[in-house]
């Protein structure tokens, strides 16, 4: 499989084409992996309103009723409650790992097991989030592809 990258400028429209004889399952996942990476959430940080690209958010959690999205270097507070970003974001690689939080996927570095069934996810970030073992199976089930 060839694979070419174009530069556009400014004034084109971006756009991923995959050319093929056959749609396999290696194609379908290259399709997901693609439509994954696009997004953003309005957000709010020290009064101030963002909007950042679902491939920035490390984890989300929600305590106390409020929302948090944990970016690499900061955390932004969301109106959306987390059932809402479970659903928005179930196709772009982010998965619930206890009750209060949802992890991306794609910012999980290493996985190893914990106490009483649970696993500890080391992020890229460095943080550690803990995977509650009633959502073990799904992950496994998620990594698997």
């Amino acid at each position: 499989m060839d694979v070419r990258i174009e530069q556009i400028g400014t004034t084109g429209e971006e756009l991923v084409l995959i050319r093929c004889r056959e749609i396999t399952e290696e194609v379908r996942e290259i399709e997901a992996f693609v439509k994954s990476r696009q997004g953003s959430l309005s957000c709010v940080s020290e009064a101030r309103q963002y909007e950042i690209a679902v491939t920035d958010i490390c984890y989300i959690e929600s305590v106390d009723g409020k929302t948090f999205l944990y970016t690499n270097d900061r955390v932004y507070e969301t109106a959306y409650r987390l059932y809402e970003l479970e659903e928005l974001l179930r196709s772009k690689q982010f998965l619930r790992i206890s009750k209060p939080m949802l992890v991306n996927l794609m910012k999980i570095q290493s996985l190893q097991p914990a106490f009483n069934g649970r696993f500890l996810a080391l992020l890229r970030s460095g943080e550690k989030v803990i995977i509650s073992r009633n959502y073990v199976k799904a992950l496994k089930d998620a990594l698997k592809g």
